[in-house]
């Protein structure tokens, strides 16, 4: 079925109230993106675990999605008033066709090589080498396709250091992929740990869909034994309120590896870490920091 598209341009005070607006006047759907993207004035937004993120960008392009017999202009009108604005305000109206949503969105998933010899694969694709370590993993509702620069970060690590003489441990698991990684990378053992029991579930799934035995667990469902590399890929703010935490699970002379972290956090992050490891930057893409570090005896 077609849908009508209207598109107009919103403050960032005002993109949310105008985004609630829309849907009581009858949109089946509304996005919201920022109006400079694609240029060099955009500029992304992070949310951090006890920060307020930001509401929008400074200018918001907001999309509605009607039905094709909606009365769109007089429903942009109400809406516009109800979230304080000019009912005038200019607005474009496009028709979008039915898609095939399923096909688009694998479309949108290609294979991903992270190194020379490893690569992330979608289910619905042929692995480009078949005698590299394939990693087969679809999107899903846990974090951790590959795609992410700190995903990337943490693998291309991996690939360089696990030995078949490491017990590996996941912190903040989410979809599995840095514990499969792990094993099909020569790890003798590996484990993940998560606070969403969803994630847990989708990284078991994972794991068997890749033939490899993993121990997935929740947090504080289960005791967890120390390792010999300890990875997490979370972010800045639960790393440094867990570096005990993590220093406890890292055995002595172990290594530990922190990714979820912009370069200008990179500072507070070691910060926490210097009292129980040798920490270093070890890597940086796109504007993230991978940080490693051994634990001293």
């Amino acid at each position: 079925m077609p849908w009508l598209c209207a598109t107009l341009l919103a403050p960032e005070n005002a993109v949310e109230a105008l985004s609630d607006a829309l849907l009581e006047a009858g949109a089946v759907a509304v996005d919201v993106q920022d109006a400079a993207a694609g240029t060099p004035a955009e500029r992304p937004i992070f949310a951090e675990p006890g920060e307020a993120p930001a509401s929008g960008w400074q200018l918001n392009r907001v999309s509605a999605l009607f039905e094709t017999d909606a009365s769109v202009p007089a429903l942009l009108a109400l809406a516009l008033t109800a979230a304080g604005l000019d009912a005038g305000t200019a607005c474009s109206l496009g028709r979008v066709e039915d898609e095939d949503w399923v096909r688009l969105t694998q479309s949108q998933f290609q294979p991903l090589q992270i190194t020379p010899r490893l690569w992330i694969v979608p289910s619905w694709h042929q692995p480009p080498d078949p005698d590299a370590i394939n990693i087969a993993l679809d999107p899903g509702v846990a974090f951790g396709t590959g795609a992410h620069p700190t995903t990337r970060l943490c693998l291309r690590w991996l690939a360089s250091t696990v030995t078949a003489d490491d017990d590996v441990l996941d912190y903040g698991c989410g979809s599995g992929i840095l514990t499969i990684a792990a094993l099909k990378l020569g790890a003798c053992s590996a484990r993940g740990i998560d606070i969403d029991p969803q994630a847990v579930e989708a990284a078991r799934l994972n794991a068997a869909r890749n033939g490899v035995v993993a121990r997935f667990v929740v947090a504080d469902e289960a005791a967890v034994a120390p390792a010999r590399i300890v990875i997490a890929n979370i972010l800045a703010n639960p790393l440094m309120v867990l570096a005990p935490l993590l220093a406890g699970l890292t055995l002595p002379g172990g290594r530990i590896a922190l990714a979820g972290i912009l370069a200008e956090q990179a500072a507070a992050v070691l910060a926490a870490y210097a009292c129980a490891f040798d920490m270093r930057c070890e890597a940086e893409h796109e504007g993230w920091v991978l940080l490693t570090g051994q634990r001293r005896h």
